[in-house]
């Protein structure tokens, strides 16, 4: 590990001398000029450095205090740089006589990201994972100085070899499919060793919080990918996670305080110091409602939020308000130095509120117009509008402009294997779970999806390519922001009960030798093909829509099996018509004039057909219409 204590260091080109006060990492690396916030916490690493004093003489910049705590290893350096102009900062890092003097680089911040629009319900967001996307440097090989991984494809739960410049190399893949963002899950450095037939490919159990995995390439290629990505058009989503690291990580060795993390004394150290868990591991309960249940019991709440996520998952202790600063200023630095376009925080009620509303309230400060969405697993929507920013009630409003919506995946996978009757089964699930958006204190904020990284793929391993595309086209019609994930358009399924690599399976295409390629249409099925070709249809036609992005949305409770959603703007009108059952139905028109009134007729935006509307009209088995008028 001892390459992660160095790597900042030779960064900042800091010319460290042999004399002490001796140190070995300052983070973050650099910071800049004109923040709104100026003041900055430099977390400075090195054998004994909690016994120095610290000085500067540069104009613009005050030190507040600086903080030692139970690591002699450790000192935090707080600054204010009010006024502070961009430069190479002297700071003098004092023992006695003798002095250690570091240059520390304030640049010249881009003005322009304060401005720049998060994603919205106007985008679409594809999320993908990296290790499983595409390999764009075969030559890569195993990377020296990690610890012992192995890259396997055949191996569901080892890393398989994918990386950032696979990505970069197909960004034009996802123009034509016609999404407009992209969320990659953790692209952070992972650096456990693989143990039994597990790794962290996936990127949750982060040891570098200003690294990118050197597996999947460096800061510049990531910083160079969002570049391009917006040269293109596409939006790029950050996944983050404050909640926990993961058990590698150096603060492992050596904490910086007794109470850095939750239940510190999970930890014990090997013969050779590393890291482990002993026998008073604890781990979450992973059951979320004591967050907000308002007679929730002391220990039910404790067992939730301090509890460990998995044994490999340090608890990071939010309460701690050194911890909670150095998390903050992470996500500013990774947005001022790639430009980034939101940020998707992991398992959100897991850490403390108090601390994640700060967060937020930083990030606004800073950036107005961006955009950030948490994972809150509950699939029941009172709970997940309790989490959206302006909730009255919320027991404190977290601040957190857009929420993931676990109810309508949640209601739309039941709906997949029923058959819609008259009152709660089928798609009456999803009418009944869209009534209580008025407790959303913005509906059009809410993330909506059918199937991540986390859940079994909705065609599982059966396929049911006519119910997967009824649930996407009420995805891309209703008041959400939508998310896909990767391979849907070519009908990847799997299952967790397989395991969670089924549902994670290499993208076709991932290797240029691979025989079938989605990127270039080289051995894809004729199913494959025209969901392929739907897909990018219904997408290309959702992008210059606005009456599915700002139109009113009315809904119409299942009626003999059908189930009608209308989005309506500037006379213009979008139906959403969906036959929930396995037989045919009719759509009894003369039901819903209120949005039809006097048109006409409709287009299928799916297929090009046109349908009077004066007369009832015949669906088929699972049939899906969007039409426009």
């Amino acid at each position: 590990m001892k390459h992660i204590l160095f790597s900042a260091l030779l960064t900042l080109g800091m010319g460290v001398q042999a004399a002490k006060p001796q140190i070995d990492r300052i983070e973050p690396a650099n910071w800049w000029a004109n923040m709104k916030d100026t003041k900055l916490q430099l977390m400075v690493y090195g054998k004994g450095i909690a016994h120095s004093l610290v000085s500067t003489d540069y104009a613009g910049v005050r030190i507040d205090s600086v903080v030692s705590l139970d690591s002699p290893n450790y000192l935090f350096v707080y600054l204010d740089l009010q006024g502070v102009r961009p430069g190479a900062v002297p700071l003098t890092f004092s023992q006695g006589k003798k002095r250690q003097e570091v240059s520390y680089p304030i640049l010249q911040r881009d003005n322009d990201l304060g401005a720049r629009q998060g994603f919205t319900n106007k985008d679409v967001m594809y999320m993908l994972m990296p290790d499983r996307f595409a390999q764009g440097k075969p030559e890569r090989g195993i990377i020296k100085g990690m610890n012992p991984y192995e890259v396997n494809r055949e191996a569901p739960s080892l890393r398989h070899g994918g990386d950032l410049e696979g990505i970069r190399k197909h960004l034009d893949y996802f123009t034509r499919l016609g999404v407009t963002a992209l969320w990659f899950t953790p692209v952070l450095e992972n650096n456990s060793p693989d143990r039994d037939e597990w790794s962290t490919y996936h990127g949750y159990a982060t040891t570098d919080y200003y690294r990118v995995d050197p597996r999947f390439g460096s800061n510049e290629e990531y910083r160079q990918l969002v570049r391009e990505a917006h040269g293109k058009g596409l939006k790029v989503v950050m996944d983050m996670i404050f909640n926990h690291c993961g058990l590698e990580h150096p603060w492992l060795r050596d904490l910086p305080a007794k109470d850095w993390l939750n239940l510190p004394e999970c930890v014990a150290k090997d013969k050779e110091g590393n890291p482990k868990v002993n026998d008073k591991f604890k781990q979450t309960s992973y059951k979320l409602t004591p967050v907000l249940d308002p007679y929730a019991s002391k220990i039910d709440l404790q067992e939730t939020t301090e509890g460990w996520f998995v044994e490999t998952m340090p608890d990071l202790n939010q309460h701690n308000p050194h911890v909670m600063q150095y998390l903050i200023q992470n996500s500013v630095w990774w947005i001022e130095t790639t430009g980034i376009d939101g940020i998707r925080m992991d398992t959100y009620p897991y850490a403390f509120a108090e601390g994640m509303a700060q967060w937020m309230n930083r990030l606004s400060l800073e950036y107005p117009q961006f955009n950030v969405v948490g994972e809150t697993w509950v699939t029941e929507a009172p709970y997940t509008a309790a989490w959206q920013k302006g909730s009255p009630n919320a027991k404190l409003d977290s601040q957190l402009p857009t929420v993931m919506d676990f109810a309508f995946y949640d209601r739309i996978t039941q709906a997949r294997e029923e058959e819609t009757d008259a009152w709660w089964k089928g798609l009456n699930r999803v009418y009944n779970s869209l009534v209580y958006d008025y407790l959303y204190p913005n509906p059009s904020s809410v993330m909506a999806f059918v199937e991540n990284h986390d859940t079994d793929r909705f065609l599982g391993n059966k396929g049911d390519v006519k119910m997967l595309k009824q649930a996407l086209a009420l995805l891309l019609t209703m008041n959400r922001i939508p998310q896909l994930y990767y391979g849907t358009e070519v009908l990847m399924g799997g299952t967790k009960e397989v395991t969670d690599g089924d549902v994670r399976k290499d993208f076709p295409g991932f290797s240029e030798q691979d025989p079938v390629n989605a990127f270039t249409g080289k051995g894809l099925t004729a199913a494959q093909q025209e969901m392929l070709q739907w897909m990018q249809r219904l997408l290309h036609w959702r992008k210059s829509n606005r009456v599915v992005t700002e139109g009113r949305q009315v809904q119409f409770i299942p009626w003999k099996g059908v189930y009608v959603i209308a989005r309506q703007l500037d006379n213009h009108t979008v139906l959403t018509v969906m036959n929930g059952t396995t037989s045919e139905a009719t759509w009894e028109v003369a039901r819903y004039a209120e949005v039809i009134q006097d048109a006409p007729q409709g287009t299928d935006v799916l297929t090009g057909r046109k349908f009077a509307l004066s007369q009832d009209i015949k669906l088929q088995p699972r049939e899906t219409l969007v039409l426009e008028f």
